[in-house]
């Protein structure tokens, strides 16, 4: 599967990262890039990141996602993909990540 990033518009101060695919560490670029706007940009009161497309994630995600968590603005939109479960609960960092069911149910958190 292609591995995407899309960053949707931002509204009411929170922007979306929607990833698709697989991503380790030669195709973690473009989330990378996407963070680091989303961190930059002191307007957003939270960065939404919709994981539900992910097929395969390796700790390169996983510290892209603790970047982001750093900012207390993080929410993760699902459902998880099964495999990123795993390895947020082998690394013990499920319980450090707020989740909603869907991008919608992020933004209204």
């Amino acid at each position: 599967m292609e591995t995407t990033v899309r960053v949707l518009p931002d509204a009411d101060g929170v922007r979306v990262i929607v990833c698709a695919g697989d991503f380790d560490l030669d195709s973690v670029a473009p989330l990378r890039s996407a963070a680091d706007e989303a961190v930059t940009a002191p307007h957003l009161r939270r960065i939404v990141v919709d994981v539900s497309g992910l097929t395969f994630a390796d700790s390169s995600v996983l510290n892209q996602l603790m970047r982001l968590l750093r900012t207390g603005r993080l929410v993760l939109a699902g459902p998880v993909p099964l495999q990123l479960a795993r390895l947020l609960d082998v690394t013990g960092m499920a319980p450090l990540f707020t989740v909603a069911k869907d991008p919608e149910g992020a933004r209204a958190l």
